[in-house]
């Protein structure tokens, strides 16, 4: 009597049963199973939950409320105390992200997959079920595991004689028991591959047969389905996508005009010229090919291997994740070789060692110049955003003259107002050199508006007592501090003098450190993540090796810690920002600022009257003036401004960065509120104060003659 068919729908043989045991029913089943004994019960549910609530972020209240489930294995007969769906892929996931953001896991899960044959398309399905990629999987496939499959199916022996769609549903419910598996057992069949298809979002298609083949891919081009086919030999994939061609030719038109309803009355020996035209014989591997002679002679069957059917769902899965994320995957075909990779091995790449930059030796330049000579480097030695050093010397007998170049020189720079400052800097640098050389006769800001220069004329004026080398040995130092408190008497003599029209205060409460520190760390992450303001502060920074660059931050002088330093290479990457950017995320940009400013003493906010490009040349001197003396009295300088600093209103915050207008607006809001700022009340620079042994070099600049050219 002849065996009865088997149903080729039915999922029984692979399917789990889910039991709540907040359900009465269900629980009553469980100490049914219980008493009965026959089932081995493993409770692993407090386990997954403490590793829940490790996650970054922490779960959603939907998590939490999810409750726990157990879940029966007929087959092993076992059953499993696990997490409710929810906060199982929650954590099953989590080391997903961000190569799959949140966002682009939920749309996996939205997707309906379909895999033709479970040889190659085990690793294929349980790719995709690892890495989450869909939220149904349907398997088909005829055939049983034999032991000659266990080289390159990942069953076991207690495997042998079962359905590999079965097969494959099993190990994919031992991986994931919520993910929607539904299980064929009759392969690719005319009278059943229409009720597979429909529905699906992207069909694998891993037959042997070439009629299968031909089949899946003339329905699910009538459905507008993406066909997707990995070959193990040679590592070709291969995608044809019919839901944007639904005209698009089987094959990619490599069998020509053919008529798929012929193709059932031709013989094997007739399918095989096709065959060999799909698989391109002229590329298949020379194993490969030297084996299709000896078919039925020294062979029974194709030779395939584990490890390149294991790339195949490799290959599938890089696919599919493009389809996820929305990235552009046309149709046609790609060879992922590793033979052919693997003989293109080659030694890294290490950077020639290239002799460093030497650091000026300031002291001894003066020394060398004449004295009118001497001021003009002295001037030069000014601070200025991102070492632009954006001014222009012109000297005569009667004195020397600066003026600003004409264009800002970064986005921040609105309205040349940092480089407005900066020329303060040189306006004191001069004045107090020329006083200490014997050769001042006055000095002051010329012209009125937005063009405005200074002008030191010589004379015969010294200061008693008066010397170059604090100006000389001013530096900017951006080391971490050690946190010290400042005397009173410290912070009195710092809060006092200052040009005209300007003011200094110093803020030493901790709360008020912290408040600021806040604000600066949110906007240096906005300064990252904003794509020109990234490119303008990476265009700062200097290699120490570039010993031609005159200007410029040296990357030695940025005072990173031994662990911070690899990370540049990563921060200077914009198509890393624009990820962060993508994903909300990117605080870790901040963190560094963050935590400079709460080891610092102080911070020292210079104001003016004023917004005048001359009110601001005032506050450069003033601050030029604070910065030295500080340094006199022992503590290091590093000049902390926000991006927005020089931006007044909307408008302006536009020219800096036009799509984070409402977010500097607000942050300039809590800056003013952090610093207590009265109406009317203009912040010209905030320069962080604190101790230190740490000496940084003196910086590039530009020489004598560059700068009166």
């Amino acid at each position: 009597m002849p065996a009865p068919a088997k149903d080729h729908t039915q999922a029984g043989e692979a399917a789990v049963e889910i039991l709540d045991p907040r359900s009465a029913d269900d629980q009553r089943k469980l100490d049914a199973l219980r008493a009965d004994g026959a089932i081995d019960f493993l409770d692993v549910a407090a386990d997954l939950t403490e590793s829940l609530g490790k996650l970054l972020p922490p779960p959603d209240d939907e998590a939490d409320a999810d409750g726990s489930r157990w879940v029966l294995y007929p087959w092993r007969r076992r059953a499993v105390h696990l997490l409710g769906p929810t906060a199982f892929r929650r954590l099953r996931l989590d080391r997903n992200r961000n190569k799959l953001s949140a966002a682009e896991q939920d749309h996996a899960a939205t997707l309906r997959i379909g895999v033709v044959g479970l040889s190659v398309g085990h690793a294929v399905a349980h790719t995709l079920a690892l890495e989450g990629l869909c939220g149904q999987l349907r398997l088909t496939d005829f055939d049983e595991i034999e032991l000659t499959n266990l080289n390159r199916v990942p069953g076991s022996v207690f495997d042998i004689g079962v359905n590999k769609a079965v097969v494959a549903a099993r190990r994919i419910a031992e991986l994931d028991p919520y993910l929607d598996v539904q299980v064929h057992q009759g392969g690719a069949e005319a009278a059943t591959i229409d009720a597979f298809l429909d529905g699906l979002d992207v069909v694998i298609e891993e037959c042997d047969s070439f009629d299968a083949k031909v089949l899946v891919r003339d329905r699910a081009r009538a459905r507008g389905i993406p066909v997707i086919m990995e070959t193990s030999d040679g590592g070709v994939l291969d995608v044809e996508r019919f839901d944007l061609e639904p005209d698009r030719p089987l094959f990619h038109g490599l069998l020509g005009d053919f008529d798929v309803k012929a193709l059932a009355g031709l013989t094997a020996e007739q399918k095989a010229p096709f065959a060999l035209r799909i698989l391109d014989g002229a590329r298949l591997t020379a194993r490969m090919a030297a084996s299709a002679l000896e078919m039925g002679r020294t062979l029974s069957a194709w030779p395939q291997l584990g490890g390149d059917v294991a790339l195949g769902g490799a290959t599938v899965a890089a696919a599919v994740r493009r389809i996820v994320r929305g990235e552009e995957l046309p149709s046609g075909r790609v060879r992922v070789d590793l033979d052919a990779v693997l003989g293109g091995l080659e030694s890294p790449v290490i950077d020639e060692v290239v002799p460093e930059r030497v650091p000026a030796d300031v002291h001894a330049i003066v020394e060398g110049l004449e004295t009118r000579d001497a001021v003009l480097f002295a001037g030069s030695r000014a601070p200025s955003a991102g070492n632009a050093q954006p001014w222009r010397f012109s000297s005569d007998e009667g004195g020397v003259t600066v003026r600003l170049d004409a264009s800002p020189t970064s986005s921040a720079d609105v309205g040349r107002r940092a480089s407005a400052v900066s020329l303060g800097a040189v306006l004191h640098n001069l004045t107090a050199a020329a006083a200490a050389a014997g050769v001042y006769g006055k000095a002051g800001i010329v012209g009125d508006g937005d063009d405005v220069e200074v002008r030191v004329d010589f004379g015969d004026i010294a200061e008693t007592g008066a010397s170059v080398h604090p100006i000389l040995e001013r530096r900017t130092n951006r080391a971490f501090g050690d946190g010290s408190e400042l005397d009173a008497g410290v912070v009195a003599a710092l809060s006092s003098g200052g040009s005209v029209g300007t003011g200094v205060r110093l803020i030493t409460e901790r709360s008020a450190l912290a408040g600021f520190a806040a604000v600066a760390g949110a906007t240096e992450r906005l300064r990252y993540l904003t794509p020109t303001l990234h490119a303008e502060m990476m265009a700062e920074i200097v290699d120490p090796s570039d010993v031609h660059s005159d200007t410029g931050i040296d990357v030695d002088d940025l005072a990173l810690l031994p662990q911070q330093a690899p990370l540049m290479v990563l921060l200077r990457r914009r198509d890393v920002m624009a990820h962060l950017n993508a994903w909300g995320a990117g605080s870790v940009l901040g963190a560094d600022a963050q935590g400079r400013i709460m080891t610092s003493s102080a911070l020292a906010v210079v104001t003016q009257e004023g917004r005048a490009t001359a009110d601001y040349v005032r506050g450069g001197q003033t601050m030029q003036e604070l910065w030295i003396r500080a340094e006199m009295m022992g503590l290091a300088v590093h000049p902390m401004n926000p991006v927005f600093l020089y931006a007044d209103g909307r408008s302006e915050l536009a020219q800096i960065a036009p799509d984070r207008v409402d977010e500097f607006e607000a942050l300039a809001a809590q800056f003013a509120q952090v610093l207590g700022l009265a109406d009317g009340e203009v912040v010209t620079t905030v320069l962080r104060l604190f101790r230190t042994d740490a000496t940084p070099p003196a910086s590039r600049r530009r020489s004598l003659a560059n700068l009166l050219a």
